[in-house]
């Protein structure tokens, strides 16, 4: 994998929400420069794009180093190889495509590169964040085991994640892949995994389970303090509203983990609340099956710890392997019997793992 942190080109790059466009430079994986904040004006195109360009404009104007591309993240799918913005909810000023790509590339006349916000994600905690931690943490402990492929889930307004294998960002044949937010689940089968995983998801159940109206001006962040006592309210059901979503959650997470097989990494606004919707998690994880054929099953093969514990962090980072012979030659050969995955909320947080993946995206591609 390519070491980003060592890498003294810069990068403007910039987090696309609907509400703000949050701007920034990037040297090494790293700002070098405080933010630039402004409103994404999400309903005009033209002033939209002229936002973009007096962003950008501010950054060059106060950096003494020419930039060598722009590389930023979008809300949902898209054209993101052409640089092309289709029908977004958060934007709708870009409904019926917009060459994004072709318009700042003539306006900076630099390369510009555009992907998607959890694609980005998952590519900078593989590349700057998780994995490279989890990996360095495995030979500090002996362990000859090492990691190469990372899923990435934001949890926030809405559901989003990306892939990585190998160092290498997966994004499909139609920069599609990992629309996670659309995937089914088991606790209510009508409606998709962002309805259950998300914001409105605690919203909705707390008002359900304490019996008042939805919507209320009540946040995650509220119903977590009333959770926890900070806040007047129902705590058993802001308890069950996060129970809930962690249930939710386990169900995608253990349906990921069987695909991928890869260390997965949980990032945005929502992750303050971790110590109330990780045991849900990781008990959905642990459930078992019971198949025609068999008695019971594991619902994965691999057995999960949760990186956000101390105790499994030690389990995990022990050295299982030990040496079996080979039949009739004398010889022996290095076995770890336990396939093992890990699961932790972000240490950097989203937004800088974002600008990580944009960064080391626009880098790759310019090496290429």
């Amino acid at each position: 994998m390519m070491d980003i942190l060592k890498d003294q080109r810069i990068v403007l790059t910039l987090d696309a929400g609907g509400t703000n466009f949050v701007f920034s430079a990037t040297r090494g994986g790293n700002p070098v420069m405080g933010e630039i904040r402004k409103n994404s004006n999400a309903h005009d195109l033209d002033l939209c794009i002229q936002t973009m360009k007096d962003g950008f404009s501010e950054l060059l104007n106060n950096l003494k180093i020419t930039p060598v591309a722009i590389s930023f993240a979008f809300p949902g799918p898209a054209d993101y190889p052409n640089g092309i913005i289709g029908d977004l909810n958060n934007l709708p000023a870009f409904r019926g495509g917009v060459p994004l790509k072709s318009v700042l590339e003539e306006a900076f006349n630099l390369p510009v590169f555009i992907n998607n916000d959890g694609d980005l994600y998952a590519y900078g905690e593989a590349l700057g964040g998780i994995l490279p931690e989890i990996n360095g943490n495995l030979e500090k402990a002996g362990s000859p085991k090492r990691y190469h492929n990372l899923v990435g889930l934001t949890l926030g307004t809405g559901f989003g994640g990306g892939l990585v294998r190998n160092g290498e960002l997966f994004i499909g044949d139609n920069s599609t892949a990992a629309e996670v937010w659309l995937f089914s689940n088991r606790y209510n089968t009508d409606v998709n995994a962002e309805d259950v995983v998300s914001t409105r998801s605690v919203q909705m159940e707390y008002a359900k389970q304490a019996g008042i109206e939805y919507p209320n001006d009540l946040m995650p962040r509220d119903i977590y303090n009333i959770a926890i006592g900070n806040k007047k309210g129902n705590s058993r059901a802001a308890k069950e509203a996060y129970r809930f979503m962690g249930r939710a959650l386990g169900d995608t997470v253990a349906n990921l983990l069987t695909f991928v097989d890869g260390i997965l990494v949980i990032g945005g606004g929502i992750t303050g609340a971790r110590d109330l919707y990780m045991p849900s998690v990781m008990e959905e994880l642990n459930t078992n099956y019971h198949p025609s054929n068999t008695e019971e099953l594991s619902r994965l093969v691999q057995r999960i710890f949760n990186l956000d514990d101390e105790l499994e962090q030690q389990q995990f980072y022990r050295d299982y392997s030990k040496e079996i012979p080979v039949p009739g030659t004398g010889k022996t050969v290095n076995y770890d019997p336990i396939p093992r995955l890990g699961i932790a909320t972000s240490r950097i947080g989203a937004s800088k793992a974002i600008a990580m993946g944009a960064y080391a995206f626009a880098l790759r591609k310019l090496d290429e």
